[in-house]
């Protein structure tokens, strides 16, 4: 391959944000292309500054680099203005270390976040010159999606050739050989690298079944060739410890979202809250050893020279020994006192006054907790059991050392949501506020407000969403509630985005026609406030003839067959129809992670258990164990007693 670099350094000087597009950062792989080594382009479809800091891509960088039969580069989509001086010049969609085109690597790979990224995939695939739909390509770029959408590809299912289901750290390999065998062979028939796919375990190629609808339901699914597996099942990575990428995490030379060296401390959650998919497709709880984290951190500031470091995964008050984690970097004399540290998902039920006073010792990063429901109530609908007063000695420990500004994030239009409940959001809210002035003057209590969109892979799965006028009306009560307490700020996600989300979020096959009208009329970067509108959607739906209430908010049957059933997150039906029950009927349920087993099918189905390194829950509140709580009876309840 060419190098298109001569050609887009004129560009450069015209667009907004010229360092996007250059590559060279810290920590970036030379890769050396040969006609042996497999070539991937890891794509994040989104921009520079939010696609570089994500850990899951920068992993299987490092990774597929290390494999001498194979080769990784980066891309990222380019913003409005040089997308479109690469189309008026006929430049297209190029990696960012040596500047090849897109088109000439042997597959890219989408990481996928966020289902509003969608447009951008078909757009990067257009800009790139590769054949939007899989049955119009032959020897051309295989196209790979992973992530957390991934567990309901079918939206983008006539786009792909595959999807990956879980942990990527083993399967890129076997991809690779994949190719191998195929290239091999003449690399001639694309059916045969689909049936080379389908055989790898947690592997799902589109092509090889057929959806079958009657109205608004899929009723049926046809698997094209005997290879083809009925059920998918996810990859998951045994021991965490086995793997301590990224080892050369990408210091980027321009700002970024998340700016700071990133360490994850552990991978999977057990605290169950029913509305969040991540908690569920991520199980078992798998910690990486605490000697490795303090190693990872050690190497990566020597490296990086960073002065903050971030603690990642889904609840990281919960890794067994935090504290001590926390001060070993404050106190390591190697970073003499000026590395501070960020635990970006706090749990207030675990959060301590100690804990405050460690990671505050250096600089006071940004705090935010979760509590998602506004009332104890709605607590106990979406299993988030954290109770005032877990969150209130949360809130004081933070400014009782010295924080002046809390985030608080909640969600609105969940299961069995009234008026009150999210009356109860701007009442925590100013009760919190009330808290920081025994401490300080002038204190800020931020209250973030996002629209629930039910997932795929989740208890809620089957559930209604609220339609765009009860958002609206959701947000603008909450608004006005919060305006009798100064020092409280109320801040919302569009609820029209969390409409346009919802459609793509639960969709069928039939979606893929959709999007693509949405990309045609214009468009991508929906994710983005100034270019998102929910009219595209609407307009495409009804081009298709499809209706938007069938996607959002229609009540799902527990027996229908949804889009994603051969899919597996390791979960077992009956488990997520007992857990959607219990939500009805407001039961909480303890955190396995610390009680007896509820048989969810995510530890027995890959014969794994929860690898932590303490036998009991960290000191702190109720730690999602019903301590002081009032919950379903302690005693295990057989799934078949459940409301059905």
């Amino acid at each position: 391959m060419e190098s298109l670099f001569s050609s887009i350094e004129p560009l450069l000087f015209a667009v907004e944000k010229p360092a996007r597009y250059v590559g060279g950062e810290l920590g970036s792989q030379e890769p050396v292309h040969t006609e042996d080594t497999v070539a991937w382009l890891l794509a994040y479809p989104d921009t520079y500054e939010i696609g570089l800091p994500n850990q899951g891509l920068q992993i299987l960088y490092e990774i597929i680099n290390e494999n001498p039969r194979a080769v990784a580069e980066r891309t990222y989509a380019p913003w409005t203005d040089m997308e479109s001086a690469m189309r008026s010049s006929g430049i297209p969609l190029f990696s960012v270390e040596n500047h090849y085109p897109a088109a000439g690597f042997d597959l890219i790979a989408f990481n996928l976040s966020a289902e509003l990224t969608y447009t951008n995939l078909i757009n990067m695939l257009d800009l790139a010159g590769i054949p939007l739909h899989t049955a119009d390509r032959t020897d051309d770029t295989i196209v790979l999606a992973g992530g957390h959408c991934t567990y309901n590809p079918e939206p983008l299912a006539d786009f792909l050739d595959a999807a990956v289901l879980g942990d990527g750290e083993e399967v890129v390999t076997e991809i690779t050989e994949a190719v191998r065998t195929w290239r091999a062979g003449g690399a001639g028939d694309r059916s045969e690298l689909h049936r080379l796919l389908a055989q790898i375990e947690g592997v799902y190629v589109p092509s090889l079944y057929r959806p079958v609808f009657d109205g608004p339901v899929q009723i049926g699914l046809e698997l094209l060739d005997p290879v083809a597996p009925r059920v998918v099942e996810k990859r998951t990575i045994a021991d965490l410890g086995e793997w301590p990428y990224p080892k050369s995490q990408l210091v980027p030379l321009t700002e970024v979202v998340h700016d700071r060296l990133n360490v994850e401390v552990f991978r999977g959650c057990t605290r169950g809250c029913r509305f969040c998919q991540a908690g569920m497709i991520t199980r078992p709880v798998r910690e990486r050893p605490a000697a490795q984290v303090a190693e990872m951190v050690a190497a990566g500031l020597a490296r990086t020279g960073y002065d903050e470091v971030a603690l990642t995964s889904l609840s990281t008050a919960d890794f067994s020994g935090i504290e001590d984690t926390v001060r070993g970097i404050v106190d390591d004399p190697l970073n003499d006192g000026r590395v501070s540290v960020s635990l970006p998902s706090l749990r207030v039920d675990a959060f301590t006054v100690a804990t405050a006073a460690a990671i505050g010792q250096v600089r006071r990063t940004g705090l935010t907790f979760a509590p998602e429901g506004g009332t104890w109530r709605m607590r106990r609908v979406i299993n988030k059991l954290i109770s005032e007063e877990d969150l209130f000695a949360a809130v004081e420990s933070a400014f009782s050392q010295g924080w002046r500004r809390v985030k608080l994030y909640f969600l609105i239009g969940l299961p069995t949501e009234t008026d009150e409940d999210v009356l109860g959001i701007a009442e925590l809210g100013a009760r919190c506020v009330e808290i920081g002035r025994r401490y300080h003057q002038a204190v800020t209590v931020s209250a973030s407000v996002g629209g629930f969109v039910p997932k795929p892979q989740t208890p809620f799965q089957w559930h209604p969403q609220d339609d765009l006028d009860t958002l609206t009306h959701k947000v603008a009560l909450l608004r006005q509630a919060a305006r009798a307490t100064r020092g409280l700020q109320i801040k919302w996600h569009e609820p029209a985005a969390s409409v346009a989300e919802g459609i793509v979020s639960r969709g069928d096959r039939r979606l893929g026609a959709v999007l693509e009208r949405v990309w045609r009329a214009g468009g991508v970067f929906q994710e983005w406030s100034e270019h998102f509108d929910l009219s595209r959607f609407e307009e495409a739906l009804d081009a298709e003839g499809l209706d938007l209430a069938d996607y959002t908010t229609r009540q799902r049957a527990v027996d229908e067959m949804l889009p994603w059933d051969h899919l597996s997150a390791g979960l077992h039906k009956d488990f997520l129809v007992g857990e959607y029950a219990d939500a009805i009927a407001e039961i909480g349920v303890e955190d396995c992670r610390w009680t007896p087993c509820y048989d969810c099918g995510a530890c027995t189905t890959y014969g794994l258990e929860h690898q932590v390194a303490a036998a009991q829950p960290p000191a702190g509140g109720s730690q999602g164990t019903g301590q002081g709580l009032a919950l379903r009876p302690t005693t295990p309840v057989a799934l078949s007693a459940r409301p059905s």
